[in-house]
């Protein structure tokens, strides 16, 4: 019984570890622009095609190919999220919330359809980028994959946290999330520091879409809409606005989603995942670690 809860335990951080990557995209670009960018799930899947598109110049299955794989689809991501807020995202700038979020959606079907033209509607097998070995321990199967993703997402949020409270960029980015007036006032370009915050949670996502299809190895233009609906859910569960909150948050409801999967109420998980969400959100509308904001009128 131990074996089986702490084999369902490791499967639910791997699986959580995915959403966190991509539900801090969603929370970055909330935490400045103050809206939700719809075709971040997308970026994840450009990430997982990119991937593939690389493995076919490199030497996979080994530890160095899989890392030029990985290397390569977050600059790829990051060019095409910073691409997407100076063409979409920027002219709208003073525009009402609304129509933002109307030409996030937009943004998300061009991906999407895209995809589907220059790659295909059936899905396609995605390469074993690092060596695969199982281990034994304790009656708990443990894979190199699952090793792989946990560790590169503890790597990636480590170097986040260094990039956001250690460095000058980082600064500005706290700066115009909190003040976007007053930090143009101190002589921070506002449209620089939002298209690094674009790149960067984009690069983020390309980084859960390589992770994602080293465990389920079968990618296809659509397999971003599911994943991201839920780490738009981590990011909301966590508190939106709050990097540590939606890392918090993808891998509570990665945990909760997997021990739901292996129980009799198998078929109802995705819909006890975002009942979670209500009920929380009920008791604690801000998230878990987010912060009541006071809005001007």
């Amino acid at each position: 019984m131990l074996s089986e809860f702490l084999q369902q335990l490791l499967n639910g951080l791997s699986l959580g570890a995915i959403y966190a990557l991509i539900a801090i995209g969603y929370t970055m670009v909330y935490g400045i622009l103050r809206f939700i960018n719809f075709a971040h799930s997308d970026v994840f899947m450009a990430g997982a095609f990119i991937g593939l598109n690389a493995a076919k110049f490199v030497h996979v299955g080994t530890v160095f190919g899989g890392l030029e794989v990985l290397a390569t689809a977050m600059i790829g991501c990051a060019a095409l999220g910073i691409t997407i807020e100076r063409l979409a995202y920027r002219p709208l700038r003073n525009a009402p919330t609304l129509n933002v979020l109307i030409t996030a959606i937009g943004v998300s079907l061009l991906l999407e359809y895209s995809g589907q033209k220059f790659f295909g509607a059936a899905p396609r097998r995605f390469p074993a980028l690092f060596p695969v070995r199982e281990f034994n321990f304790a009656g708990v199967t443990i894979s190199s994959n699952q090793l792989t993703v946990i560790a590169v997402t503890v790597i990636l949020m480590l170097a986040l946290q260094f990039i956001v409270f250690r460095t000058k960029m980082g600064t500005a980015m706290r700066a115009v999330s909190l003040n976007p007036k007053a930090a143009q006032l101190v002589g921070i370009n506002n449209d620089i520091i939002i298209s690094f915050t674009f790149g960067l949670g984009s690069a983020l996502a390309a980084a859960g879409g390589i992770l994602y299809a080293l465990n389920y190895p079968s990618i296809d233009p659509l397999m971003g809409v599911m994943p991201g609906l839920k780490a738009f859910v981590a990011a909301v569960l966590g508190g939106i606005g709050s990097i540590p909150g939606a890392a918090l948050g993808g891998l509570i409801l990665g945990i909760v989603e997997t021990f739901v999967a292996g129980s009799p109420w198998s078929t109802g998980k995705d819909a006890i995942a975002f009942g979670i969400l209500i009920v929380i959100l009920i008791f604690r509308p801000t998230g878990l670690l987010g912060k009541a904001r006071v809005e001007k009128v």
